[in-house]
């Protein structure tokens, strides 16, 4: 095995913190996502609980936060639904070269993200608020997207070195 992956092979706790990392930002967002929406439903139905009117835009952008998030962390278990019918038929360097291929595109896509998201966020939340929360920049609304993208270009990179790995007899999918 080349020098270069054994070195890559030193940074994989890096990668394991940066999981666990976002993992735990959609736990977090997750069990808020919850609370709110039992919050706002319960007090639909009990009137001495107060409704509280930011509950619903609240409760949409987490779950904006946790689409992209979790969406990035699939990523890092190559666990995003792929066609597979053909690989057993295929040679396996033709293989794991279509697994880079994906993968360079998908970096490509994180790029994108990033670049166009922070844009977005930046230019166009900047100048709204929420409807219900004045004091709150609509910069929160698009944040989404540029982090999933910081998150994705993370994730991507180490999907590459791992399929580069495995074009030259490496081990097959740890990192």
């Amino acid at each position: 095995m080349p020098k270069i992956f054994i070195q890559l092979r030193k940074i994989e706790p890096l990668y394991k913190l940066v999981y666990a990392i976002f993992l735990n930002i959609c736990k977090v967002l997750l069990v808020t996502d919850i609370l709110i929406t039992s919050w706002v439903v319960l007090a639909r139905y009990i009137t001495v609980i107060p409704a509280p009117n930011w509950g619903e835009e609240l409760i949409l952008t987490l779950m904006s936060y946790m689409a992209v998030l979790s969406a990035s962390l699939a990523i890092k278990r190559n666990a995003h639904i792929r066609m597979t019918s053909f690989d057993r038929y295929l040679p396996k360097n033709l293989v794991i070269a279509l697994d880079l291929l994906a993968d360079v595109a998908v970096l490509v896509l994180a790029f994108i993200m990033l670049t166009v998201g922070w844009q977005y966020a930046a230019n166009i939340g900047s100048k709204g608020t929420y409807i219900s929360m004045p004091w709150l920049s609509k910069f929160w609304m698009y944040f989404p997207i540029p982090l999933a993208g910081v998150a994705m270009i993370f994730f991507e990179i180490e999907r590459i070195v791992i399929d580069i790995e495995r074009f030259f007899g490496g081990k097959e999918d740890t990192i």
